[in-house]
């Protein structure tokens, strides 16, 4: 016997029932709670905010600010769905800049918890109020309650009534992990407020309010650690009604977890894919592999060029012009890392490859809009960014020349072609003799001049000058401020790297035709993009070409990827230029091909060098974009200053 079930009618949810599906979407875990209350402080102008929890959050989340507060009769409201004070039309919708604007946090959280508001508009303390929701119906019941002006929300016992929810919570220790980063990106995102985080009644963190430059810096130094400050570098540029500033990390401070990387558009907080891309391609052939770039930026751009209204969260925004983002990204961060090169300011201790990178201008503008790219810890500095020739004006390159130049590679700097010769024996010099000429040079150059003047701190180059060569792989070098040693086969293979891309990229890239085109399948979409970039392709030296409706034709590649399967390439490539309006994928495979080649190019280890050689080494490294990692992202140098020398021999002790 079958059993027909009774047809369900269409009926109106219940309010409590409708708020707690919507809870799914805004309720996750403690930390979505403090995420969307604070975000309704910072909404309400407070200067002061802060959050406290008891169990991770799992038992009492309440924050509590000095904003504005809520009338009276407007509390009600407050825990009603889809009521909010931030919008009330589709035009400030489309311009909003407020954090919250849906009104319907409130609502879910206080269907799934103990949810208490007490609120004040007044100076007076005695005149505050206080709202719960009661009941199925959820109907708020307001009484009055002393409160300071601003804004009390207390939440108990999350998930109290939806066991199936409260079950997938974690332990204390990592949802208040969550609930530390959630108040992390918080505190980030405004340095106007003052922030307190306490946790079972124990004070975490306490933030003094401070938007000058010098309490930014120790608000970072407190969230991410000191480390932090001393390995990035600072930039604020602008271009095309965009701009951006913030803290990028020189690429040897990485990190095996992307666990420091916040991005902020308008002051809100984001996880863009685009953003995400434009960021990975700018540190490309910077990072050693599987580590991941540190960054605290903060793009800033008209609210209505930008919909922030694409995800329940709001973490995911949708820009009017993504091409435009993108690059301006991506050309930012690329040319900032091209430009941190040694010197320029006085030595963190610690400082690792690099981390004495002074800072330049970022950004492709002209000197009247361009702002200052500042260094870690030193004084700022502007100097122009020498871009390349057009293709027009430089001179073509084929494989062929490439590999030629390699080959004919014997000098790290014009003005000594014959130092990186293999050494020669002088007259009557004997193979042991020969072995100890660094040792000798070094001790000439000891009783020399030059280096008492460097050490004086007058003319000393950013690296120093060469004393030594170590087992025929390290380069020590005497600073004014220590010692440095140097990878001479690192330090050589990102120099090779960095003029054979000059050369290649610089000039118009050699392409050759395919004596056979190649024939591949694709969508009607990848059909579109094909035709669309047209031009795109035709600058990287390929030529594509749409045989039918589903149907493309490769008959022309660059020369150096003539024997490369350029099918998954092309692919590759219309798919980013499909989802984020460009690609460097070819120029990737030429620039692998490149490093491939400056490796097998460059020094290798237990090479004697002569000290002018070591410092002509030095001094190109001064010159060389990006010096301060090999083309595999390894450092290529490492400083011990007097003072850590001195500790290391107790001396002074």
């Amino acid at each position: 016997m079958t059993v027909v079930e009774e047809t369900r009618r269409i009926r109106v949810l219940d309010p409590r029932l409708a708020n707690q599906i919507a809870a799914g979407e805004v309720v996750e875990r403690p930390a979505s709670v403090v995420k969307e209350l604070v975000e309704n402080a910072i909404d309400a102008g407070s200067t002061r905010i802060e959050v406290e929890l008891e169990s991770g959050g799992a038992r009492l989340i309440r924050v509590r600010d000095d904003g504005s507060g809520i009338a009276e009769d407007d509390l009600p409201l407050a825990l009603s769905r889809h009521a909010t004070s931030k919008i009330a039309s589709l035009e400030e919708l489309e311009g909003v800049a407020s954090l919250g604007f849906r009104g319907e946090a409130l609502a879910s959280i206080s269907s799934v918890s103990r949810l208490e508001l007490v609120a004040n508009v007044e100076d007076d303390p005695r005149s505050g109020w206080r709202v719960v929701a009661e009941g199925r119906q959820m109907e708020p019941r307001v009484s009055p309650a002393p409160h300071p002006r601003g804004t009390s929300v207390t939440v108990r016992d999350l998930f109290f009534n939806t066991p199936a929810r409260r079950k997938f919570l974690r332990t204390e220790k990592t949802e208040y992990g969550h609930v530390e980063e959630a108040f992390r990106r918080l505190a980030l995102s405004r340095y106007d407020i003052g922030w307190v985080l306490r946790h079972n009644q124990k004070t975490v963190h306490q933030l003094p309010a401070g938007d000058d430059p010098a309490r930014r810096e120790r608000r970072i130094a407190a969230l991410l650690g000191k480390s932090f400050l001393d390995n990035a570098l600072h930039l604020d540029l602008e271009a095309g009604g965009l701009r951006l500033w913030g803290w990028v990390g020189l690429p040897t401070h990485s990190r095996a977890q992307a666990d420091q990387q916040y991005f902020f558009v308008n002051g809100r907080v984001v996880r863009d894919r685009l953003v995400a891309h434009a960021i990975r391609q700018a540190y490309r052939d910077v990072l050693f592999h599987g580590r991941h770039p540190v960054f605290v930026l903060y793009l800033e751009v008209d609210p209505a060029v930008v919909d922030v209204n694409v995800h329940p969260t709001k973490h995911e925004v949708r820009f009017r012009d993504g091409r435009l983002v993108h690059d301006f990204l991506f050309s930012s961060l690329h040319r900032a890392l091209a430009k941190a090169r040694p010197g320029g300011r006085e030595p963190h201790e610690g400082s690792v490859a690099g981390a004495d990178a002074a800072g330049e201008t970022a950004s492709g503008t002209s000197p009247d809009s361009e702002r200052a790219v500042r260094e870690p810890a030193g004084r700022w500095q502007q100097q122009p960014i020498r871009l390349h020739e057009t293709s027009d004006q430089a001179e073509r390159v084929t494989a062929d020349r490439v590999r030629a130049f390699m080959s004919g590679y014997r000098a790290l700097h014009p003005e000594h072609e014959e130092h990186l010769l293999t050494p020669q024996p002088a007259d009557g010099e004997t193979d042991r003799a020969m072995a100890a000429r660094p040792v000798r040079e070094a001790s000439a150059m000891a009783e020399s001049p030059v280096l008492p003047a460097a050490e004086e701190g007058s003319g000393i180059p950013p690296l120093g000058f060469a004393i030594a060569q170590l087992h025929g792989i390290y380069i020590l070098s005497q600073t004014a401020q220590g010692m440095i040693i140097v990878d001479m086969h690192a330090a050589h293979e990102r120099i090779v790297y960095e003029r054979m891309k000059d050369q290649v990229h610089g000039g118009a890239l050699e392409a050759q035709p395919l004596l056979v085109p190649v024939s591949m399948a694709a969508s009607h979409a990848e059909v579109a993009t094909a035709e669309a970039e047209r031009g795109a392709f035709s600058r990287l030296g390929v030529e594509l070409d749409v045989a039918g409706p589903e149907t493309l034709l490769v008959r022309q590649v660059p020369a150096l990827l003539a024997d490369a399967d350029v099918e998954p390439l092309i692919r590759d490539m219309l798919s980013d230029l499909e989802r984020y309006g460009r690609s460097d994928r070819l120029k990737a495979r030429i620039d692998e091909l490149l490093a491939t080649m400056a490796c097998h190019g460059s020094v290798r280890a237990n090479r004697r060098l002569t000290t002018a050689e070591m410092n002509a080494l030095l001094r190109d490294m001064e010159r060389t974009e990006r010096s301060g990692q090999c083309n595999h992202g390894r450092p290529t140098w490492t400083e011990m200053s007097l003072k850590q020398l001195d500790r290391l021999f107790l001396r002074g002790q």
